[in-house]
This record gives C-alpha cells, sequence and structure tokens, in this order.
C-alpha cells in the first residue's frame, strides 16, 4: 500500500543553525539529535536534516514515498517507464510495526 511522501531529507551546511531554524519553525525539538543526522516528526511526517547530503550529491530536498512492499512499487514504476537510479537497499533499523526500511531510487 502507498502511504504518500512521508519523510523529506534536506541537505545542510550547517547543521546546528538549521536544527535550531527548524525547531522555532515546527515548535517542536528533534526525535533524533546526532552528528550525522537531525530528525523530526510532525504528525505523520518525518522532516530530515542531512549534513553530508551536498557531498553525496543532493541538490535540494528529497522526498521518500513509504510502501507496503517496495518490490512491488519498483516493479511498477519501472513497469511505468521510471529508469533505476539505485538499487533496493536496507536503510536500517526496525518500525514499530516491524517493518525494516528500505529504499530504492528512480527518475
Amino acid at each position: 500500500m502507498n502511504q504518500g511522501i512521508r519523510t523529506v531529507i534536506y541537505p545542510v551546511k550547517d547543521l546546528a543553525r538549521a536544527k535550531m531554524l527548524d525547531s522555532k519553525h515546527l515548535g517542536i525539538e528533534p526525535y533524533l539529535d546526532g552528528p550525522y543526522y537531525v530528525g523530526f516528526r510532525v504528525g505523520h511526517q518525518e522532516i530530515d536534516l542531512d549534513p553530508n547530503g551536498h557531498s553525496a550529491g543532493m541538490k535540494g530536498p528529497v522526498g521518500y514515498w513509504h510502501v507496503s512492499d517496495i518490490k512491488m512499487s519498483l516493479r511498477l514504476l519501472l513497469d511505468a517507464g521510471a529508469q533505476m537510479q539505485q538499487e533496493v537497499k536496507d536503510v536500517g533499523g526496525v518500525s514499530p510495526t516491524g517493518n525494516r526500511p528500505t529504499q530504492a531510487r528512480c527518475s
């Protein structure tokens, strides 16, 4: 099942400043606050800050669709003409529902 875009990752150059601005703007503190990544949860949306995003090639925010079956969703996209940019990979952790987060990139 497609749950829509629920995670948006922003590449940032100054993590401390971006965290302070987002905390003030959103009115909450981050649920994840590390030197490598900062994450905020607002309702069902995650807004994440990545200080290594620019060096990884991110030129702006990247939205991630949450789906219940990534392989099926990927097949549907490829069958519709999308092009694979990155193979499916495990991005670590286990969700509260017991799912393992994975991602793939298509254009």
